[in-house]
């Protein structure tokens, strides 16, 4: 078999169950991908990733190029060696520092230069050290460095950017030597119909293993953002992965899901654990609030996670305001393991083509009877519900 294939098992409208082969095993998809930004998923152990469903991590190129250093990483194993997991890895570009650390960079043609945040030194990364870091590391998956706009830009920024990035992408095919690692390039474009089509159309062009779906969820309204959602999975070929950058909010995956997007990744499962809030059916439940004192009950009821099986929100209610670090461990392996059996659920009504009925429950206990048209618009554009 080829190091990297993809196929689709099953079918709900535009939404699909498949699965991706890797050279670190195969995986079903859609999923969503823990971030591990350094090589690790904050305060989690790489066996409690794997109990809880976990198929693939995804670290930052640039953060590891700060430190420890590819070549140390590569010298150690790769980030499989290095870091314990031995599933597929997908790593970053370095593209959404761009983006995110403007303030510490500065960009031309040949690529971008960064005031690292550790120690002030200037850190140089174009598209072919990118790969070149990335193909030290080891990971499976690696992505095109690309220039992710912020929101709102203006046309002729977003022109200027798209245009950029696809000569990076250009650049970094040249420069990637590994045939074990599968090159997704980047397709961009903000929320304008007109480049984000032109943009996805010569990204195409490149016949890659995957495509992404980059400079979304960066703080455009969420009709615009499933507008290009809807536009991008519609271009985008259907024997390839789709990657929606950056998406980790339950309603946004569901209704990614809908539209035929295949992964995701975000920092919000994790994070919001961190600081003291655990994912649930209705919504979120912030930890800090004194009603949860007295609560005996667990985080979710039906959940098979570790801390619903192990402890009562009363418990968890008083690690987060003791700043005790469990309570952050076990919200966000709550957090997401809730993630995890949302799409394994989204997976099982895809195989028994009712994905319809499962979108329309899982909005009717999150949102109640106030549903979004934008979630029920993503709906209607999938196939799931008549016009």
């Amino acid at each position: 078999m080829l190091p990297f294939s993809f196929h689709i098992e099953a079918r709900s409208g535009r939404a699909r169950v498949g699965r991706l082969f890797t050279p670190h095993g195969a995986v079903e998809t859609p999923l969503f991908m823990p971030v591990g930004t350094q090589g690790s998923v904050k305060g989690l152990l790489p066996r409690d990733l794997k109990e809880i469903g976990s198929q693939v991590l995804l670290a930052n190129t640039y953060h590891l190029l700060l430190r420890p250093g590819p070549e140390r990483v590569q010298a150690l194993g790769g980030l499989h060696g290095f870091a314990g997991w031995k599933g597929p890895w997908l790593t970053d570009s370095g593209g959404f520092q761009v983006m995110s650390l403007g303030h510490l960079r500065r960009l031309d043609e040949e690529g971008v230069v960064f005031r690292s945040h550790l120690d002030g030194s200037l850190v140089r990364l174009t598209p072919e050290r990118s790969v070149e870091v990335q193909e030290a590391l080891g990971a499976d998956l690696i992505m095109a460095l690309d220039e992710c706009p912020p929101y709102p830009s203006s046309r002729d920024y977003l022109e200027s950017s798209l245009e950029r990035t696809l000569r990076w992408l250009e650049r970094s095919l040249k420069a990637k030597t590994r045939a074990d690692q599968a090159l997704f390039g980047i397709a961009q474009g903000g929320t304008d119909p007109e480049l984000r089509r032109r943009s996805t159309l010569e990204t195409l062009r490149f016949d890659l293993p995957g495509y992404a779906i980059g400079g979304l969820a960066v703080g455009e309204p969420k009709e615009a953002m499933f507008a290009m959602v809807d536009l991008s999975t519609a271009l985008l070929p259907e024997g390839r992965p789709r990657y929606l950058m950056g998406v980790g909010h339950p309603e946004d995956l569901v209704a990614a899901v809908a539209l035929g997007v295949d992964l995701f990744d975000c920092v919000y499962p994790t994070r919001t654990g961190r600081f003291g809030s655990a994912l649930v059916p209705e919504g979120r439940l912030n930890l800090k609030n004194a009603r949860f004192l007295e609560d005996k009950g667990p985080l979710e009821e039906g959940c098979d996670c570790y801390a619903c099986r192990t402890y009562s929100r009363a418990y968890l209610a008083h690690l987060v305001r003791a700043g005790e670090m469990l309570g952050g461990i076990l919200l966000s392996l709550h957090n997401l393991r809730y993630l995890h059996r949302l799409l394994e659920g989204a997976r099982a009504a895809i195989r028994q083509g009712c994905f319809a009925t499962f979108a329309l429950a899982f909005a009717e206990r999150r949102f109640g009877k106030a549903v979004p048209a934008w979630f029920r618009e993503a709906l209607v554009r999938g196939g799931h519900l008549p016009g």
